[in-house]
């Protein structure tokens, strides 16, 4: 290493290279998107505590998802913001790489719990006699419990190797946050070892896990085509829909930013990939849910009621 290198002990964050006006608007628009994201999800949690009839494993995991979706917005798009605002638009590099850790965490936790979604929903309708013994407290607890901890230790795995790498310089991050990919450019040595890492824990996390929702899907078809009463096969469609509309929104986003060559894409549009992932993405999933949803709009009318009463 020459002596006139230095090591990073802050990073710039370019962001959105935008008119400053523009930037205005951005960080307007952003935080209604961010207070959509935050009310609605956190909406969601309060119905399913508040509602009896929502204390069944599937709102037990879509509570979850929307803890997830909270926290994931959170670590990443406060910081946006702020730097819409402000003339200086540095991060130390700690908050740096915990920003990244946090990231992949509750994005790796986001792809387990919609595997574990889309088994309740086969175990639901293909096997519903046995649905309360295969699906008890137990297992459920078991399930979210181990896709919390494998996603996190998943996301330490990277952490740990990208800590092992020299960071010299450059100091600047062509991205809105401290995107994983963003953070390898800034190492002064080789970081195929971390791409390829990477790459194996986003087959890991993605394929496997799209794989397992599809055959998941494919089983559950073929059961509510077997329904007789037509009723049951709206309702059953109308459950699995809002969650497969989930899963695309958030599998097909995430595949193609990080499993697609990088000469695809330019960075203006993985910017625009990853703001979709993390903040579009999580503000969409309890409108799907609620708007497709009857038990959730049946929950709503009913705590609304109690108030009114009150």
């Amino acid at each position: 290493m020459s002596s006139n290198q230095t090591w990073i002990t802050e990073v710039s964050l370019l962001g959105f290279q935008v008119d400053p006006v523009l930037e205005y608007l951005l960080f307007g628009l952003f935080l209604l998107f961010y207070s959509l994201t935050m009310m609605g999800n956190g909406a969601i949690l309060g119905l399913i505590w508040l509602d009896s009839r929502l204390h069944t494993p599937m709102y037990f995991f879509l509570s979850h998802l929307a803890v997830i979706d909270m926290s994931y917005a959170s670590s990443t798009v406060p910081k946006m913001l702020a730097n819409f605002v402000m003339q200086k638009k540095t991060m130390a590099f700690g908050p740096c790489i915990l920003q990244t850790f946090l990231y992949l965490a509750f994005a790796a936790t986001e792809c387990m719990i919609l595997v574990v979604m889309s088994y309740d929903r086969y175990v639901a309708i293909c096997h519903p006699l046995r649905y309360t013994i295969i699906m008890s407290w137990r297992v459920c607890t078991g399930l979210a419990t181990t896709c919390w901890v494998f996603s996190f230790l998943l996301s330490l795995v990277h952490i740990t190797l990208i800590l092992r790498l020299p960071f010299c310089g450059p100091r600047t991050i062509n991205h809105f946050f401290c995107q994983i990919m963003s953070v390898f450019k800034l190492a002064c040595a080789d970081t195929r070892v971390n791409q390829v890492v990477l790459f194996a824990g986003s087959v890991c996390v993605l394929v496997g896990p799209l794989c397992l929702v599809l055959v998941s899907y494919t089983r559950i078809l073929f059961a509510i085509l077997k329904i007789q009463s037509g009723e049951g096969r709206k309702k059953a469609f109308s459950t699995c829909s809002s969650h497969l509309c989930v899963v695309g929104l958030f599998f097909g986003s995430a595949i193609v930013l990080y499993m697609t060559p990088k000469s695809s894409h330019s960075q203006e549009q993985r910017k625009v990939l990853s703001l979709f992932y993390s903040l579009f993405n999580p503000m969409l999933n309890p409108l799907i849910y609620s708007l497709r949803n009857a038990e959730v709009k049946g929950a709503l009318r009913r705590v609304l009621w109690k108030q009114r009463s009150m």
